[in-house]
């Protein structure tokens, strides 16, 4: 412990942080330039001047909030003092468009949403259900996706069926498939799980259940803007998402996916205007014609014009990079993490899967002699953002990685823990 606090100290007071996180206080480019000339690592260090993130600490929390690049910020701000010029805010259809195109589904198939947490409460309010159906989850939800469940569960009575995710995809749709009964009708489990990163087999589990006459409602929090995401190809019939993570957008702005073929399956209980295909409150009795015949009917009420705007600038940002490409330096920056962490396993347990293709963004680990809030407190003051994980009882550190960060980062945050952990 005395070797472990005086290691910090060293860190804390100075001597050791800057040499090990390149502390610089260079200002960042008020620009979003992709260039695609460059190759490598020299690509990526480039890129990073796009981002005003603050050089002072190294940000690994990329699975809570995604920092935006300046072109983000600029569009926004843009957005926001024309329209207070103006007077006039207009709506996001075009935007809409942008949107729905990088997912690879109609824009009629779309609602915008304010975050995941929305989408989910649309899915588990919606679907028709009753006291007795059963719905698959896993005992590692997010609270935005347990408790809109746990609430449908508690006032009408369906009941939750939730099982410990396994260490390959194989076993998880298997266990999925060993859970299934006559009175599933729902699998409504995450693309990638908070606490430990993992990822499911969202396409084979979705044509398991088409088989079965099974809803599949995705928590997709950390699918877009991670993976090169097509959601007509990954066959789910709902998926619920946001732009502030992955995307590096807004905080404030998520979508929801419906299949075209089940809107009028996924009840609307919340609307309001553009939601109808024409109302009469005058007459009597008053007239409701019914839903307009797009997932807009889930987007009620007034939004924010400006933050879609950004959330469409984020999309350009991505696609001038490439959405392939963006995947396979996210996976490469997660390997490389994975392995050094391997190094530590005398000291660590890693909860995330050893399997490629059951992880890419995010890494759980847990100190075997001294506890994962001791070690995340202590990063914390080395000058490392990254998140510690409570639910499902994991007791364990995070750390999610994007395009902004680097190996050397990677590296440094090795050694401090290394030395954290002596």
């Amino acid at each position: 412990m005395k070797s472990r606090r005086s290691f910090l100290q060293k860190l804390t007071a100075g001597i050791a942080v800057p040499t090990l996180l390149g502390i610089n206080s260079a200002s960042a480019s008020t620009t979003s330039k992709v260039d695609n000339s460059l190759e490598g690592e020299e690509f990526w260090a480039e890129l990073r001047k796009s981002f005003p993130l603050t050089k002072d600490r190294v940000y690994m929390n990329n699975g809570t909030f995604g920092p935006a690049p300046n072109s983000v910020l600029e569009a926004l701000n843009r957005s926001l003092t024309k329209i207070n010029t103006s007077g006039e805010y207009g709506n996001s259809d075009q935007e809409r468009v942008k949107l729905a195109d990088y997912l690879g589904i109609k824009p009629t198939e779309l609602s915008l949403t304010h975050n995941t947490t929305e989408g989910i409460n649309i899915m588990a309010w919606g679907l028709p259900l009753q006291a007795g159906d059963e719905v698959i989850l896993t005992k590692h939800e997010h609270a935005g996706s347990g408790l809109p469940w746990l609430n449908r569960a508690k006032l009408h009575g369906i009941v939750l069926k939730t099982f410990e995710p396994s260490d390959t995809q194989e076993k998880n749709l298997e266990i999925i498939k060993n859970l299934v009964t006559s009175k599933t009708k729902v699998i409504g489990i995450p693309h990638v799980t908070c606490t430990t990163g993992l990822v499911f087999p969202i396409k084979e589990i979705s044509e398991f259940a088409r088989g079965k006459n099974i809803y599949t409602a995705i928590d997709g929090a950390h699918g877009a803007g991670s993976f090169d995401l097509n959601l007509k190809e990954l066959g789910c019939d709902f998926y619920a998402g946001c732009y502030h993570k992955w995307m590096l957008g807004p905080s404030g702005t998520g979508f929801l996916y419906v299949k075209e073929e089940l809107l009028d399956e996924l009840q609307a209980i919340q609307i309001g205007g553009h939601t109808d295909s024409g109302w009469d409150i005058t007459l009597n009795p008053p007239v409701f014609n019914g839903y307009v015949e797009s997932a807009h009917r889930y987007d009620y009420g007034t939004q924010s014009k400006s933050l879609f705007v950004g959330v469409a600038a984020a999309t350009d940002f991505h696609l001038k990079i490439g959405k392939a490409k963006i995947e396979s330096r996210i996976r490469e920056l997660n390997e490389y993490l994975y392995q050094g962490l391997t190094g530590l396993k005398d000291k660590i347990e890693i909860l995330t899967p050893s399997e490629p293709q059951s992880r890419i963004s995010l890494i759980s680990f847990r100190p075997k002699n001294m506890g994962y809030q001791e070690l995340g407190n202590s990063l914390a003051k080395a000058g490392f953002r990254i998140r510690q994980v409570p639910e499902g009882g994991v007791n364990a550190i995070r750390v999610s990685t994007h395009i902004y960060n680097s190996k050397e980062e990677i590296d440094n945050f090795l050694i401090v823990t290394k030395g954290l952990l002596a």
